[in-house]
Parts: C-alpha cells; sequence; structure tokens
C-alpha cells in the first residue's frame, strides 16, 4: 500500500461557528485545535496544513472550570527586564482583552512550530455575537 498524501492545491479549508457561551475554555480549545489542525479529516497529516478556519463568538464569556478560578488563576508574562515579571489574575485579564483567555488556551495546546503560527491565523476570536465572516457561511458546532 502507499500512502497519499494531499495536495497543497487539493486541500479545501472550510469553516466553522463555534459559540462559547459558558463552555470551559480547555475543552472548547480542544475541539479549536482540532479544527484547525485538520484532525477531522480522513486525509490528515502532522505536516501538511490542511485546517479549516474557526470563528468563535462570545469568546468573553467562556468559561473557566473550578470554583475560584477568576482570582486564583494567573497568566504571567516576563519582560527579559529586571522586575519585569508581571503575573495577571485572570479575571482581570478577562476585562482587559477578553479574547486573551481563549486564544492563550488554543496557543498552547499546537505544536511549538511555524505551522502554529499559521494555524492560529485561522482563529477568529470575537468577544460578541457579531463577525464578519458571514459571506464565508461558516457552519455551526453545537
Amino acid at each position: 500500500m502507499k500512502t497519499t498524501l494531499p495536495k497543497e492545491t487539493e486541500i479545501k479549508h472550510d469553516w466553522w461557528l463555534i459559540d462559547a457561551t459558558d463552555k470551559p475554555a480547555g475543552r472548547l480549545a480542544v475541539e479549536i485545535c482540532r479544527l484547525l489542525r485538520g484532525r477531522h479529516k480522513p486525509d490528515y497529516a502532522p505536516h501538511v496544513d490542511a485546517g479549516d478556519f474557526v470563528v468563535v463568538v462570545n469568546s468573553a464569556k467562556v468559561g473557566l472550570s473550578g470554583n475560584s478560578k477568576e482570582e486564583k488563576k494567573v497568566y504571567a508574562k516576563y519582560t527579559g527586564y529586571q522586575s519585569g515579571y508581571f503575573e495577571t489574575p485572570a479575571g482581570v485579564m478577562r476585562q482587559k482583552n477578553p479574547n486573551y483567555i481563549l486564544w492563550h488556551a488554543v496557543r498552547g495546546m499546537l505544536p511549538k512550530n511555524h505551522l502554529s503560527r499559521t494555524l492560529l491565523k485561522r482563529l477568529k476570536l470575537y468577544p460578541g455575537a457579531e463577525h464578519p465572516h458571514a459571506p464565508q457561511n461558516p457552519k455551526p458546532i453545537g
């Protein structure tokens, strides 16, 4: 048997629409990563860009599992300078940048290579219910 790999011209990138209201961020990120990488397609290969576009609406309303994660979960960043370490609680981060919680979860689940940077550009996050991708006719996912 021969293994056939999809060619760039044969790959079709579909559009998917996901409503993130009250869904746990981690479980939703797993589903988004599966669609971005194309793992749901029969001709999946890890080194081939066969993924789809994913539009997520209501990303500001994504849930966090657990009772007190809004206060206890922190997002850390380091600038590289002395005293440049900052921690931001999830509740504050949700007010500053409502898309960051879901974007950060998806980015952490993708492989750390050049392909993941291409895949992240296909993720479209919107904090509200409106999005400008109606002409692409995205298929809704429960």
